[in-house]
């Protein structure tokens, strides 16, 4: 199933968010991929609204970034 450009401004929502709260935590990229167990290349595609992530993944960050999961969901 293909995704939709309101899909696809959500994701790139999700990614600046996700730039946002590191860069406010003061880490790094590699700091928060190894936090959330993720290759530091897929959080650089992630932060670019690149990709299309599982939930699992969105909750690994989530978790290694201690905020809460509002400030990384798009509201739209």
């Amino acid at each position: 199933m293909a995704i939709s450009k309101k899909e696809w401004k959500r994701i790139k929502v999700f990614g600046a968010n996700v730039r946002r709260e590191r860069v406010r935590k003061k880490l790094t990229q590699d700091e928060l991929a190894e936090r959330a167990e993720i290759a530091t290349r897929n959080l650089q595609k992630i932060e670019a609204g690149e990709i299309n992530i599982l939930v699992t993944t969105a909750f690994r960050i989530q978790l290694a970034l201690h905020c809460p999961y509002k400030r990384l969901m798009p509201l739209d």
